[in-house]
């Protein structure tokens, strides 16, 4: 009996209840985010037509369009996913503290009866919206989600980064303060 509980042995069901059960999974991963880093003009895509409507779940419709010439927090995500989950909580603190210094987007395909019950099971307060149609074409495409984009207020696509991430960072803090400020 002594040899199938090795250390080994020990250690795979551990990680295999990390990988399985969704809120370890979750803390996991935030345990993995990391600051994202901001790219330089230079050599980064522009965005220019920002003719894109936005149908509002938990706040007003608006068009893309109005953000132009602002710097934008553009966020793909869903209730159901676990990366999104994960940084969430970073992401409610960073805007909670810039939301009158950046434009924050968060877009999902969840319906708004899940979206309520989510944001009232986690205390979640920023806007959030469904695609009307296809978003700007200078954006890459979204394939997985969470994937977020920072465009600055020329339009250039200054992070883009997929999966979990630390948004609410003393570093990316920073990068945004010099974005806002440009």
């Amino acid at each position: 009996m002594k040899k199938y509980l090795t250390r080994s042995n020990i250690l795979f069901v551990i990680v295999l209840f990390v990988l399985l059960y969704k809120p370890s999974r979750v803390w996991f991963i935030r345990q993995m985010s990391f600051s994202p880093s901001v790219a330089k003009v230079e050599g980064s895509p522009r965005v220019f037509d920002y003719n894109w409507k936005l149908t509002g779940l938990n706040t007003n419709d608006i068009n893309f369009s109005e953000f132009k010439g602002k710097v934008v927090f553009l966020n793909f995500w869903a209730t159901w996913c676990p990366p999104c989950i994960a940084e969430l909580p970073y992401i409610q603190d960073f805007y909670n503290d810039y939301k009158d210094k950046v434009v924050f987007v968060f877009v999902t395909s969840d319906n708004v009866e899940a979206l309520e019950e989510f944001f009232k099971k986690n205390d979640y307060e920023f806007p959030v919206y469904q695609s009307n149609y296809n978003y700007p074409k200078e954006l890459p495409p979204v394939t997985s989600i969470p994937r977020t984009f920072i465009l600055d207020s020329e339009g250039y696509i200054r992070v883009d980064k997929s999966g979990s991430a630390d948004w609410n960072s003393k570093s990316f803090r920073s990068s945004i303060d010099k974005l806002v400020s440009e």
